[in-house]
């Protein structure tokens, strides 16, 4: 449900949007006003998600009020004059209504700040799950989420991760590997950075289980299989090789 108020200095108009909305399911109207100052003063207590503001208004402007927001909402201009349509545009505005609309254009304006509200909804829940169940990095273990299960992997099996697009794919020492709905970077936060590293964009790895190094490729078995090393990351590696161990 959004939540929105409605602001216009012409009575009609004011009553028109107002009957539109209580067609709308997914938005509610909390207030409606016939001046921006006295909606300025209702939104410094009353946040909103969507405002309905007509442009061309006495004393404050609705491109001057929409200006002075500090936490602006979603914002639907509706004016009479289609000069003001740039300006609108100019501050992210969800939609630009041209006077006289009918329920058609105003439902699809709608509709638009909707999605985009979902859509952020969405990637603010994607955001706090992406992070993995994981223990502190002094603890041993990292519960994960994976194969419609939890798996406690131990952190010293960890071999190497690897990106997947939105997946993370865990190698562990054992040569099997789990694959998790999890950023890279997220799983980098996880782990204790004194055991592992980023050493290209797609790569982590567990420092403890490197077997050799060329330059630009990291081996971490007996075999020709190695990680690259990222050219951004080289030489942040190289300054760990050289802090912790003797060059003969």
């Amino acid at each position: 449900m959004l939540k929105c108020i409605a602001i216009d200095d012409e009575p009609l108009a004011l009553r028109q949007i107002t009957a539109y909305i209580s067609k709308i399911p997914y938005l509610e109207l909390t207030a409606t006003f016939n001046n921006a100052i006295e909606a300025q003063a209702y939104l410094a207590g009353q946040p909103v998600d969507l405002i309905f503001v007509d442009i061309n208004m006495p004393d404050l402007t609705g491109v001057d009020f929409v200006r002075s927001l500090t936490n602006r909402p979603m914002v639907i201009f509706t004016t009479a004059y289609s000069e003001y349509a740039i300006e609108g545009f100019k501050l992210d505005a969800v939609d630009y209504l041209l006077k006289p609309f009918g329920f058609a254009d105003f439902s699809r304006s709608a509709a638009k700040a909707h999605a985009l509200y979902e859509l952020r909804q969405n990637q603010r829940s994607a955001s706090q799950k992406e992070m993995p169940e994981a223990e502190p990095k002094d603890k041993e273990y990292l519960s994960v989420k994976a194969d419609y299960k939890v798996s406690l992997v131990r952190i010293a099996d960890i071999v190497y991760l690897e990106s997947e697009g939105e997946y993370v794919r865990m190698h562990l020492a054992d040569g099997s590997t789990i694959t998790t709905l999890f950023r890279l970077k997220n799983m980098e936060a996880a782990l204790p950075a004194d055991s592992f590293m980023r050493v290209h964009r797609s790569y982590i790895v567990n420092l403890r289980a490197i077997k050799a190094y060329v330059k630009g490729r990291i081996f971490l078995n007996d075999s020709n299989e190695y990680i690259p090393i990222g050219e951004s990351y080289k030489e942040a590696f190289q300054a760990y090789i050289d802090k912790n161990f003797r060059n003969l």
